[in-house]
């Protein structure tokens, strides 16, 4: 177990609960919204994206679990899309606990090409990637004039708002 990492991904899931409770405001039919304009479609193919990513690099790649991402026509709304995200947590807390040696380099076999990596850098991979995707949520949301609101933004969470931590 890796105590920094927890506290990483802690910090990483009050952010994405801010924006799950963004997008729990929002009119009906708006996180679902295709357009062809914006990332992957709709805010929540978005999510999905990401959910699939920490499956596959974590969970496929980093614990050897046959994992994919969802189906974003399987997760009708922000509520299914909270369940993905609590199996996406389940998995993350068991490599967390599992990686002992976190910064150790490794081959990762790929088709097509050996990437030298680690544990630490299978956890950070998906995790920069939610960030740069959760912005492109919130511009998706602002064009469709839904700004995320004034308050508490959905930077990296505070160390005193993770509960235990």
């Amino acid at each position: 177990m890796n105590p920094d990492l927890h506290s990483l991904y802690a910090w990483v899931k009050v952010s994405r609960e801010r924006v799950f409770a963004w997008a729990e405001t929002l009119p009906d039919g708006v996180y679902t919204l295709e357009g062809s304009e914006f990332a992957f479609g709709s805010l929540r193919n978005v999510q999905a994206h990401v959910a699939g990513c920490y499956r596959v690099w974590v969970g496929a790649r980093g614990l050897g679990e046959d994992v994919g991402g969802p189906d974003p026509a399987s997760v009708p709304d922000v509520a299914a899309m909270r369940r993905v995200f609590a199996d996406v947590d389940s998995m993350m807390e068991r490599a967390l606990d599992t990686f002992a040696a976190p910064d150790e380099a490794f081959d990762l076999v790929l088709p097509g090409e050996v990437l030298r990596v680690t544990q630490r850098w299978l956890v950070m991979h998906p995790v920069t990637h939610e960030f740069h995707h959760k912005g492109q949520m919130l511009t998706m949301g602002r064009v469709l004039g839904f700004p995320y609101p004034p308050g508490p933004d959905t930077d990296l969470g505070l160390p005193g708002e993770v509960p235990g931590r």
